[in-house]
């Protein structure tokens, strides 16, 4: 294992830069996520750091050594292709244990190895398997286990479960995680999927436009997101264009509570609030903050709901059997918990 440092790094292909000042340290055991919609940027720094794209400016170590010069197969870098790119003239063993004969590893070494890895991969006895007689989750293991054969100090994947189904895409997303808490070799995790790195990282590095925008563990991404972008992103907060004036907080003219000291300044606020710090209540002759709910849908343990708030859609959540129960067009009283509403930067 060995810390990942990237400095000011930038990429362009012609005109078109794809990397600009690309700045991140990973430690070593890490497990990060580049997460970012299509042509962010973020398969471009996945490739730079294999060594299969050079950098135009910035720096790259490696626990302390520069990769500049490093060619690829000498990184010590395993990775897993979107594509997965196995060999459909070999089998399941002989795919694994490619690299390791590449290296020129006696056969009882290769042999042993390969059987660990089907053992941690969860494919024993599939080993004489071709590799067009298996499913599309025991050959994301097979990609897996012949990355992880020589024993990488970085593990690469490059958006591997995204032609998976979802309750498929859940199992690899656990066998993963599982697999790299194991080993704890430093893993870098390309997605443009929300949900799949909230579960999945340590840190999360959102990447817009070339560049990285937030960096932050899914904690802290979920509940302070640092702008507009990085909240939309997560799609599921409100944001609000509101004013503070004489300590009531307003969107337009409609009253939405008392402002939080220390959150809201005075002036005009563009904010977020994540949809469980709002409450719902059963609207009386004089509600605070009226709405009218629109819509609402069962996920899970969660009912999520869509309120009209003067033309504003708010989403609200809260856990079945929490609070009071509802129908599609009833008038409700909109309760914010301002004190975990941020003011975003932009």
């Amino acid at each position: 294992m060995a810390d990942l440092k990237i400095s000011q790094l930038s990429k362009a292909f012609g005109t078109i830069e794809a990397l600009r000042d690309i700045s991140i340290d990973i430690e070593a055991g890490e497990f990060v996520c580049l997460l970012g919609s299509s042509g962010c940027g973020k398969t471009t720094l996945l490739r730079l750091i294999a060594g299969l794209e050079s950098h135009d400016h910035g720096e790259m170590t490696l626990a302390g050594q520069d990769l500049t010069a490093i060619p690829s197969h000498k990184r010590g870098i395993g990775m897993v292709f979107q594509s997965l790119a196995l060999f459909p003239h070999l089998n399941v063993s002989n795919n694994i244990g490619y690299g390791l004969n590449l290296r020129g590893e006696d056969r009882a070494t290769v042999t042993a190895e390969v059987d660990r890895l089907l053992d941690m991969v969860g494919l024993c006895g599939l080993g004489e398997r071709q590799i067009s007689a298996l499913s599309g989750g025991q050959r994301q293991r097979v990609a897996i286990a012949r990355a992880l054969a020589l024993k990488p100090q970085i593990f690469l994947m490059d958006e591997p479960f995204s032609a998976l189904d979802a309750a498929l895409r859940d199992q690899m997303q656990n066998e993963v995680k599982r697999i790299q808490q194991e080993l704890g070799v430093t893993t870098i995790f390309v997605t443009h999927d929300q949900k799949e790195a909230m579960a999945l990282a340590d840190r999360i590095a959102i990447m817009h436009d070339a560049k990285i925008v937030q960096v932050g563990t899914p904690d802290e991404l979920y509940a302070k997101p640092n702008s507009k972008f990085v909240a939309d992103f997560f799609e599921t907060n409100n944001v609000l264009q509101v004013s503070v004036d004489n300590d009531g907080v307003y969107m337009g003219t409609q009253f939405l509570g008392a402002r939080a000291i220390g959150v809201l300044a005075s002036g005009t606020n563009e904010i977020a609030i994540r949809p469980e710090a709002i409450e719902l209540l059963k609207s009386d002759e004089s509600p605070q903050t009226p709405g009218t709910l629109i819509n609402q849908r069962r996920l899970g343990a969660l009912i999520e709901r869509e309120v009209d708030l003067g033309g504003q859609i708010i989403l609200q959540s809260a856990f079945v059997g929490q609070g009071e129960t509802f129908e599609i067009g009833d008038r409700v009283d909109v309760r914010m918990d301002l004190s975990k509403a941020w003011v975003l930067s932009g």
